[in-house]
């Protein structure tokens, strides 16, 4: 660990393909980030092509992440892990909590390179907490749950509040079985961690979301949208906390924010978060 409290995992030498779109760094783009290439913001405008709003989806994400972080930080949580985070834009999910609660511990794991090299330029920990950023694919929750870093900095034996954040609508079907990851990541956690989801769907409006996700499918990146039924699966077993699995833009709104203006339909995700038993 560094002098900023941060623990960093590693990487193997890797080809970052900054010739080719990523997931990670066209969500950056969207978000008003800088740590993008021409290949993602060529990605990233022809999806803006098919579906305008996923400016507003993107940011309406963004925005419950810290809703949701706060709220968790507020009831007491003070160990986090992020999987599939992306790029840490400011600010992140260990800034918020740590405002909060300023020893919590924080893990972020992805399984793009890019993302750590930026996240040891970008990352700064509250000097009472513990921020770690560790290689791991949620495809392979086994290898992802053993990592030393990961282990080091959290405590099994205590509630640990698991973020599954715009993650899974990038695990098909047709590739994986999802609710059996979901399953093992929820079954290592102990009673009192929390699983927090938020997911593309095409409940609102099906033939753009069939759009977007093509571009996304013609750019390399497999996608799935899910409905409300299919989503709300990767929570069972556990309890809905109040609002339970809503439009993204309607869980614990924040009167200040600007977006709220906007309709299901632009933002077109779900959210939920869910505590285990």
């Amino acid at each position: 660990m560094d002098s900023a409290g941060i623990t960093q995992g590693r990487y193997d030498v890797v080809d970052l393909e900054m010739d080719r779109p990523h997931s990670a760094r066209m969500y950056d783009y969207f978000l008003g980030g800088i740590t993008n290439f021409p290949a993602d913001r060529d990605a990233a405008a022809r999806a803006m092509g098919v579906f305008p709003s996923i400016l507003i989806a993107a940011r309406s994400n963004r925005a419950f992440m810290h809703r949701s972080t706060r709220h968790l930080a507020e009831q007491g949580m003070d160990q986090f892990l992020d999987i599939g985070t992306g790029i840490p834009t400011s600010p992140n999910l260990h800034e918020v909590a740590q405002t909060t609660t300023p020893h919590a511990h924080v893990v972020y794991t992805d399984n793009d390179p890019i993302v750590l090299a930026h996240a040891r330029a970008l990352l700064h920990s509250h000097p009472e907490g513990r921020t770690a950023y560790v290689p791991g694919d949620v495809t392979d929750p086994a290898a992802l749950l053993e990592h030393p870093a990961l282990q080091d900095e959290l405590d099994f034996t205590r509630p640990i509040a698991l973020s599954l954040n715009a993650l899974l609508h990038f695990v098909t079907d047709q590739h994986h079985d999802v609710r059996g990851i979901v399953a093992h990541l929820k079954d290592a956690l102990p009673s009192g961690s929390t699983l927090t989801i938020s997911h593309v769907t095409p409940d609102f409006d099906p033939e753009a979301i069939a759009r977007l996700t093509a571009i996304y499918q013609a750019a390399g990146t497999p996608g799935q949208a899910r409905t409300r039924e299919e989503i709300l699966t990767f929570f069972d077993g556990w309890e809905l906390l109040d609002p339970g699995l809503v439009p993204i833009l309607r869980w614990r709104p924040d009167p200040h924010e600007a977006h709220l203006n906007f309709s299901d339909a632009d933002a077109a995700c779900y959210a939920g978060i869910a505590r285990k038993p």
